[in-house]
């Protein structure tokens, strides 16, 4: 077959030499050729004649011996959700735990009986056997603010236990929705953490006072750190950048650590933190406003009201709305409950009424803007549950609604361009999702 190819390939090149003169006897010859290697082609024996040669051959083959890596040595990782009624020995039987004395082991170690304590449904149960099936690790998520985890392992053949610290990571998450009806309608609507929902309300509580300036069509967009232990979501962190536009004026806020602190502010690098909060409550209602006269419920005459107060369930929190040193906490009159903070001197904030303090609350206490100093009550002139919150000016009373509040201290021109190189991907980000996946609740 070969000299025949050889030979036709042979034929056609000297058909492209001689061309035009020799074309016609070079194709002539060409099809002869192949008429030919076809007709070879034809003289093949046919498949009943090559199976009268075929014969099937079985040889055993030899089986690849077991070595130190092997699957028994190796191990599995598996990873189960706790279900509504489960117990621990079906949680272990899908986590393919098949190790009677692990079973044991949790029956009776003091410091294992927590897993049985916590089986919550929704929880992510982590565990590493051999092939075999016996236990070589089990993480199980603890309840608890701190996120730690209690770990089993095999140490040298033995089981043992020990509580570990998470190795959190964080992932940036944007989300951006509209108010209807309030601000928890909406966050619920695009799936927003109350917590990243109660930190917003904390970050523009300067500037807008969340249980009466708010409107419907206000709009808000956030980044905010979602924190993830060995894959699985953990809790919300921090916000990194935060933009509320109530009735048309928008405010933004970007998280920054700086050299010499850190904090919230502008894209301009003014602290978005005022030296005092507009409300001492995160969310209730004004049920009576300041007034230079107002008929007092009780008196059943005409007075003036020199504070705000807020309505609200007994026990509700009640926040410092500035840093301060504690002047007064106690009994006092037709104010109850009692609590008292000077700051910067000339400025004091008066809360009344409270059930009780919260712990370490008395007289010289220094206290942060938004620590927790007490609780809603309905002691002293009270008719039901409130808080009546006062604010003064070198003992002169003020509107704590209308008064103007200082801002804190702006950022350095030292920290500003590493500022600017830690916001600006912060506004890419906001302006990528402004108007974007928005909650329009009815």
């Amino acid at each position: 077959m070969n000299k025949e190819e050889t030979r036709i390939l042979a034929q056609l090149q000297a058909v492209r030499e001689n061309r035009p003169q020799h074309l016609w006897a070079g194709i002539i010859v060409a099809g002869i050729s192949l008429f030919s290697m076809v007709a070879a082609f034809g003289t093949a024996p046919d498949t009943r004649e090559i199976q009268n040669f075929q014969r099937t051959v079985v040889e055993p083959l030899p089986l690849v011996p077991e070595t130190a890596g092997g699957v028994e040595d190796g191990f599995y990782v598996r990873e189960e959700r706790i279900q509504r009624g489960d117990t621990v020995a079906a949680l272990l039987a899908r986590l393919g735990v098949q190790d009677d004395s692990a079973f044991a082991f949790l029956r009776q170690r003091p410091e294992t009986q927590v897993i049985f304590r916590q089986l919550r449904p929704g929880k992510v149960v982590t565990a590493r056997t051999s092939g075999s099936g016996e236990l070589i690790a089990l993480t199980f998520p603890l309840n608890g603010p701190k996120d730690n985890a209690l770990v089993i392992e095999r140490i040298e053949g033995r089981l043992r236990a020990r509580e570990q610290a998470p190795s959190l990571t964080a992932q940036a998450v944007m989300k951006s929705g509209e108010i209807r009806t309030s601000l928890f309608a909406a966050t619920d609507a695009i799936g927003l953490p109350d917590s990243i929902a109660t930190q917003m309300a904390d970050i523009f509580g300067g500037d807008i006072d969340f249980h009466r300036d708010l409107r419907r069509g206000d709009r808000f967009s956030v980044v905010f750190e979602m924190l993830y232990d060995q894959g699985q979501p953990a809790r919300p962190g921090r916000i990194l950048a935060a933009e509320f536009v109530n009735n048309g004026k928008a405010y933004s806020a970007f998280w920054f650590e700086g050299k010499n602190g850190q904090g919230y502010y502008t894209a301009e690098g003014k602290n978005i933190r005022k030296a005092f909060l507009r409300s001492p409550l995160e969310f209730s209602r004004v049920t009576s406003g300041f007034s230079h006269s107002r008929f007092h419920p009780i008196h059943q005459t005409w007075r003036a009201h020199k504070g705000v107060d807020y309505g609200a369930p007994i026990g509700t929190r009640i926040k410092a709305t500035g840093d301060g040193v504690v002047e007064f906490a106690g009994s006092q009159g037709g104010y109850g409950n009692l609590v008292v903070i000077r700051h910067q001197g000339r400025f004091t904030t008066h809360y009344g009424h409270l059930s009780s303090f919260a712990p370490g609350i008395r007289k010289g206490t220094r206290v942060s803007q938004g620590d927790i100093i007490g609780y809603v009550g309905k002691t002293g002139w009270a008719t039901g549950p409130h808080l009546h919150y006062e604010f003064r000016i070198n003992g002169v009373h003020q509107n704590p609604l209308a008064v103007a509040l200082p801002s804190a201290p702006p950022l350095s021109s030292g920290d500003m361009a590493e500022f600017k190189m830690s916001v600006d991907p912060l506004i890419f980000r906001l302006d990528r999702i402004r108007g974007l996946d928005l909650a329009l609740l009815d």
